[in-house]
């Protein structure tokens, strides 16, 4: 499998593609995202890494701060904008209730989401997937994206969209935040 990632090395889906580039997703960066578990641009303990290779797919624990008056929802994405593909894999797609400010570990599993978390369709299918880059492709980074949403989305009717629909349909977003990290399998 190593061989297969050494092969790929240089393709890459790419940061352009990231909601964090989309137009209609473009606000000030006025929100403060942070994780207890790992810090902006660190490797992501194993524990959030994926079953198949060797983590237990617990999502990292998350706290903001800076919502402005008249947030109605947040928009959290998680990209992987590493994988040899056309476009950043998603992780995670989740419409937050605009009352929390934090969301512990493990609260986007899909059998058992925490309260005010609707899980959306992610490439990968629903709730929180973790880490699991090709052997050998290098580090992968893992975007974490909150959008603060001036109006809400219907989830129920987004709820088996595809993440690029969700994407495409948010907006207009009031503030944001950003935090990264990093896994590889060697």
């Amino acid at each position: 499998m190593a061989v297969l990632g050494k092969l790929l090395k240089n393709r890459r889906a790419g940061e352009g593609e990231l909601a964090w580039n989309a137009v209609n997703l473009a606000g000030p960066e006025t929100l403060t995202l942070t994780s207890p578990d790992f810090e902006h641009e660190a490797p992501m303990p194993k524990v959030h890494v994926g079953r198949w290779y060797g983590g237990q797919d617990l999502s990292p624990a998350l706290t903001w701060r800076g919502a402005p008056d008249g947030t109605a929802q947040y928009l959290l994405m998680v990209e992987d904008p590493d994988v040899p593909m056309s476009k950043p894999a998603v992780h995670c797609a989740a419409l937050l209730d605009a009352a929390l400010t934090e969301l512990p570990q493990g609260a986007l599993d899909a059998a058992t989401p925490a309260n005010g978390v609707s899980l959306l369709r992610s490439t990968i299918g629903r709730g929180y997937r973790g880490p699991g880059p090709i052997k050998g492709h290098g580090p992968h980074r893992y975007v974490f994206e909150l959008f603060a949403l001036a109006t809400p989305l219907p989830g129920s009717e987004l709820g088996s969209a595809k993440p690029r629909s969700v994407i495409g349909a948010a907006g207009p977003v009031l503030a944001r935040a950003r935090l990264d990290g990093f896994y590889e399998r060697r």
